[in-house]
């Protein structure tokens, strides 16, 4: 059926799956990227060249498999293919769905051409998988008779809990929310990663016999040092929630909001639970969205289904390049203009400004005064902003939002244990470190992972790290382990940017 098998690569064009038209979907909070057929989603696995050193691998936190599942879905293998991606990935409907893809900027093919659909491959596996019932609970064989508590629910908390659970260990997953998942679930927005898929994880962990405690905080409802004293281990995956602020006159206005504030509140709509008082909505509001990342993205996209009049959003830096950038060259992750859907949708961007205050009138926001920047970007030096004279202005708003990104975790757990910081005010747990010393904290019976350690970063890293502390933890408490950890194949551990 597919000729050319050794050269699909010169074959087959990329292509994507098919999105809603843009009038359509912002009228809902659904997922809207279709599905590409069974042949055409072979056609795709055959443009992968099974190189002969793939640096996707390179790109992957996870040390994906790729070209061995790339292989089997070319060979019509989906329940093989499923089995791989598994072995290194717990969740890869997540990742297949909010994960950038760094893979695909390390793909050799993209040297020349557009890369290998990568991650619509994974996260196809994974539908697949669900689909046919070929992902059920995995209970463990045998009980250890160990306990591990574990803080914090996101994709790190999930994946460590997971896996220390099928090592046989009596698991706790200790979340403040009403619901686990983190910020899959209260913080992604519905339209790119719907909650269903987030509970039939958390179902399928139950059934393996994990345990959640929802609706309770560590450090404020329940002791940190009662964990410690009650169980083997402790990890904590707290995340880093504590959002940066943006300390410019006027910024007690009311109407300014952080983006954590502003993101959860939509999710709870969406699964039907009250928002007390009505909360925060865009609805018939200008809204600026300070801050160009992700979560700022997800914000201009929430505003505009909440029926915003207008969405600006606002970069500090400026404008990348649409397609090369000679400072970032392959194989690394590319810093080049990214347009995301909901960007796609409507609103403006701005780059190079700086907001120098917050207008406003009765109490409430009424505008944003910034100025315009202009950078010299001195070749291995630090980039250095002017204000442009003249360009001071002031944009209308009746609703801000703050997605400056996040400094650290929250440290009531951390005072508590007097757990060292590093310089960035993170959890200490040192990097390099091996066997059952890797994540390991101050305190000899408590472990770090995911943003709480290496600061905010993504999924695709929080999932890392969380299977690589439950490999160090098993090892701590039985003296050995058989989970798997790519650091011990030599991987070398990323230190986070600063």
């Amino acid at each position: 059926m597919f000729p050319n098998k050794e050269k699909g690569f010169m074959t087959y064009p990329r292509v994507m799956a098919p999105r809603e038209a843009i009038e359509d979907r912002v009228a809902h909070w659904r997922e809207f990227e279709g599905k590409l057929p069974n042949d055409e989603l072979r056609k795709q696995a055959y443009r992968c060249m099974n190189c002969g050193v793939p640096f996707c691998h390179q790109g992957c936190p996870l040390g994906n498999i790729i070209p061995d599942f790339n292989d089997l879905v070319k060979d019509d293998e989906w329940e093989e293919a499923l089995h791989v991606l598994h072995s290194t990935n717990n969740f890869p409907e997540f990742t297949g769905r909010v994960c950038p893809a760094p893979c695909e900027s390390s793909c050799v093919l993209a040297i020349t051409d557009p890369a290998v659909t990568i991650k619509k491959i994974e996260n196809s596996i994974a539908d697949k998988g669900w689909k046919e019932g070929w992902i059920t609970p995995e209970p463990p064989l045998k009980e250890t008779g160990k306990k591990v508590a574990v803080v914090g629910s996101g994709p790190s908390g999930l994946a460590v809990a997971q896996q220390l659970r099928r090592a046989g260990h009596t698991v706790t997953v200790y979340e403040r929310s009403d619901a686990p998942g983190g910020l899959l679930n209260y913080g992604i927005p519905d339209f790119k990663l719907e909650k269903k898929h987030v509970k039939r994880r958390i179902k399928q962990m139950k059934a393996e016999g994990v345990k959640f405690v929802l609706g309770r905080e560590i450090g404020t409802d329940i002791p940190a040092q009662k964990l410690v004293d009650e169980n083997d281990a402790v990890v904590l995956t707290i995340g880093s929630t504590q959002a940066r602020d943006l300390p410019i006159p006027g910024r007690e206005l009311s109407g300014i909001h952080q983006a954590l504030e502003f993101l959860p509140q939509q999710n709870r709509r969406v699964a039907g639970k009250e928002v007390s008082g009505g909360g925060i909505t865009a609805q018939g509001k200008r809204v600026v969205v300070l801050g160009g990342g992700d979560t700022g993205s997800d914000c201009h996209g929430t505003s505009l289904r909440q029926g915003a009049v207008s969405v600006r959003s606002v970069e500090l830096m400026p404008r990348p390049p649409d397609e090369q950038n000679p400072a970032t060259p392959w194989p690394n992750w590319p810093v080049i203009l990214r347009t995301s859907s909901s960007h796609e949708e409507g609103g403006e961007r701005q780059w190079s400004v700086l907001t120098k205050s917050f207008v406003g009138e009765n109490g409430h926001v009424t505008g944003v005064r910034g100025v315009q920047l202009h950078w010299d970007m001195p070749k291995g030096g630090r980039p250095q902003m002017q204000e442009i004279p003249g360009t001071e202005f002031v944009w209308e708003a009746d609703l801000v939002l703050l997605a400056l990104g996040f400094v650290h975790p929250e440290h009531t757990i951390s005072t508590e244990l007097g757990l060292e910081l590093d310089e960035r005010k993170n959890i200490k747990a040192p990097y390099g470190a091996k066997g059952p010393e890797a994540y390991r904290t101050s305190h000899p019976k408590v472990w770090a992972a995911g943003d709480a350690r290496r600061g905010q970063s993504l999924v695709v890293w929080a999932i890392h790290e969380g299977r690589e502390a439950a490999h160090a933890v098993d090892k701590a408490l039985m003296g050995h382990t058989g989970l798997p950890s790519i650091n011990s194949f030599g991987y070398e551990e990323a230190m986070p940017a600063e």
